[in-house]
């Protein structure tokens, strides 16, 4: 998960630029969520096959705690975060109990990374004592009767590496295969899925607007997470065939289809899935959409955009599987949100919307939740998006407290989703922009 400032949509419109698609840009700079929805019912669905693929997800910067020297770390000491990481939700040593929670709520999938700062905390001396602690997270991942799914690059990279220069330097691909060669070839047994590089557009925002790319690198930047990318993922293959690769997809409304074209259109032949994670959606009605940059708890939530975001990838990649790595809905300190809608509500209603994307014949085959637990948001404790939260800035425990919606996803995998007549808490968006005009001139309902 990424979290936002208003510094996000002069990237996004740098990108659909890149990619020259002027006109997407445009469409996409003045959008806002989750409009008024219809009213009157909908249709029915059918239970999701027995072999969906229900999990949950996580990252290991934003939930392990005590933290190596990385580009984040460089990033809070410089004062560009308003909370240190510290502590976070203590994955660290924790992590038997987030599994063992995951497997209590019937999960066939954990999302994990393995972080590159831990284990190469000095360039060409490997820390032991981090892999015998991935070693036991991802057998304790298959012991609970879960599959890995390992993410290779969730945003964050040794101090060394941004003292060479970050993805400045042309040869971080090498050093970064290096690594991730090591990691494929120690958790390969365990027949996880893999992610590749996480959310490249987001990660892109992120170096820029903290300082760790220079602009003018872009291209470059791009090009290299195209490298790795196909590297490591022929790579995988040799070691690991049949594995499930990716690289899961920020999806940003509107621009998408322009966004694309940097870096998925490009890799396309080495994607085994279309991993995409999907939070907020656009229309003409509802102004909110603003509040994502800087109080995400304020905009509207519109689980349909799933469909529309779904049905995207559907008509780009016709039969390949859809997987989604990450969604989920903020609150601000785990406080109600300002416009009522709660998590179990709001997973409930993501549920019909899978439902009905594979009634229509759309080929998702999975589903994560975002997140286990509260973490940190890129920067700030403030946006909690886990099924349990944890206060970390108040409780020097850190206790797991369970959220309503851990009773209602563990209802959800048993039952293979919502049942027939189920009816959305939240009525489907008036003129949804998810996809262009194609979602709105083509609504679900």
């Amino acid at each position: 998960m990424r979290r936002r400032t208003s510094g996000l949509l002069a990237v996004l419109t740098g990108l659909a630029l890149l990619a020259g698609g002027p006109a997407a840009a445009a469409q996409g700079s003045g959008g806002s969520v989750d409009g008024v929805g219809s009213t009157g019912s909908i249709e029915p669905v059918d239970s999701l096959p027995a072999d969906f693929l229900w999990g949950v997800s996580s990252s290991g910067f934003q939930s392990e705690g005590y933290s190596p020297d990385s580009n984040w770390m460089r990033y809070e000491a410089e004062g560009k975060t308003k909370d240190p990481v510290g502590t976070s939700a203590d994955f660290r040593h924790r992590y038997k109990e987030d599994i063992q929670h995951a497997k209590d709520l019937g999960t066939r999938v954990y999302r994990m990374g393995v972080e590159w700062a831990r284990l190469e905390p000095q360039q060409g001396r490997y820390d032991e004592t981090a892999w015998a602690f991935y070693d036991d997270v991802v057998a304790s991942i298959r012991a609970a009767g879960m599959q890995p799914m390992i993410t290779l690059d969730h945003w964050v990279y040794p101090g060394w590496e941004f003292d060479r220069g970050g993805w400045n330097n042309a040869g971080m691909v090498a050093d970064w295969l290096a690594n991730a060669r090591k990691v494929v070839d120690r958790y390969a047994k365990y027949d996880p899925s893999w992610i590749t590089i996480n959310e490249p557009s987001a990660y892109l925002f992120q170096e820029l607007s903290h300082g760790g790319l220079d602009p003018v690198n872009t291209p470059a930047a791009l090009d290299r997470w195209v490298q790795v990318h196909s590297g490591i993922y022929d790579y995988i293959h040799q070691v690991q065939p049949g594995a499930q690769v990716s690289s899961n997809v920020a999806y940003f409304q509107a621009v998408e289809a322009a966004i694309d074209t940097t870096f998925l259109d490009r890799i396309t032949d080495k994607l085994d899935f279309v991993g995409l994670d999907y939070y907020y959606s656009m229309s003409p009605t509802d102004l909110s959409y603003a509040n994502v940059f800087s109080e995400p708890w304020k905009a509207s939530a519109a689980p349909d955009g799933l469909y529309y975001a779904l049905r995207h990838y559907a008509k780009r990649f016709p039969g390949k599987p859809l997987y989604i790595v990450e969604n989920g809905m903020p609150t601000e300190d785990g406080k109600p949100r300002p416009d009522g809608f709660a998590r179990a509500d709001h997973l409930r209603d993501a549920a019909y919307w899978l439902q009905r994307a594979k009634d229509d014949g759309i080929n998702v085959v999975g589903y994560n939740y975002w997140a286990t637990t509260d973490n940190y948001e890129w920067g700030s404790y403030t946006p909690r998006f886990g099924l349990y939260t944890v206060d970390v800035k108040n409780d020097p425990t850190l206790e797991r407290k369970p959220t309503e919606a851990v009773a209602a996803y563990r209802s959800l995998i048993a039952q293979g989703g919502v049942p027939t007549d189920y009816q959305p808490s939240r009525p489907p968006t008036a003129c949804s922009l998810v996809d262009g005009l194609d979602s709105c001139l083509s609504p679900a309902n």
